[in-house]
């Protein structure tokens, strides 16, 4: 494995599983992620597994129509929704079989991926109330909080055409929504990049959902 060891993970499913079952990830392979990249097409087989270390992938669910929404962000044999690259960053890659193997193999592996799944389930159906309930200006919010967890910086690449795709509204919608939010000092929008400016107003104008969708996190890991 081309690592200095489990202290060099960056991926927190990585970091949680216990020291004594390395052995199963041994094949892990460093690889860059690039702006848009498909890492999963719809009813294509799933080859290989990503565990995402910097960057965000949305897991998104294409209509007859061609258009998507996001519901979620990060074993069947193909993949029933389209995993994308919404933000560049570095994964660890492994072949499926392998860890398939892993996850039959260990008990510790299965605990730690299927809360995992579990976490993930829970989220697209609190994304699915979060788009009929809630407004779009504490929908985006929500969003920029969670890509600011999983990222842990203040800077993000994110155009408009972008968000409202991820949020499934017009982009006019998304246009004003973060006007708003500009204006009143939560963030910073300049040329396709966004910047969380206060984090703290951010949470109080986002939807009850992310106090959730943040506590679920926690508990996974």
């Amino acid at each position: 494995m081309p690592r200095a060891g489990r202290a060099a993970f960056k991926n927190r499913l990585l970091v949680a599983l216990p020291q004594d079952i390395e052995g199963f990830f041994s094949n892990l392979h460093p690889v860059s992620l690039s702006l848009r990249q498909v890492l999963y097409k719809v009813g294509a087989p799933l080859d290989l597994v990503y565990f995402i270390e910097q960057g965000v992938v949305s897991i998104l669910t294409i209509m007859g129509s061609g258009s998507a929404v996001e519901v979620g962000m990060i074993g069947d044999e193909v993949s029933s929704q389209r995993f994308v690259v919404q933000v560049p960053g570095a994964a660890l890659s492994m072949n499926a079989a392998l860890c398939k193997q892993a996850f039959t193999e260990s008990e510790a592996v299965r605990g730690v991926i299927l809360r995992y799944a579990e976490a993930t389930l829970n989220l697209s159906a609190q994304t699915a109330a979060c788009n009929r309930l809630h407004t779009i200006e504490q929908r985006c919010a929500r969003w920029l909080l969670m890509a600011h967890d999983r990222l842990q910086s203040d800077i993000m690449p994110m155009t408009h055409e972008f968000l409202s795709s991820m949020l499934g509204v017009r982009r006019a919608g998304v246009t004003e929504t973060a006007g708003e939010l500009q204006r009143s000092g939560l963030i910073r929008y300049h040329h396709g990049q966004i910047t969380i400016v206060d984090r703290d107003g951010l949470e109080a104008a986002a939807c009850e959902c992310y106090r959730m969708d943040h506590e679920r996190l926690q508990r996974l890991l």
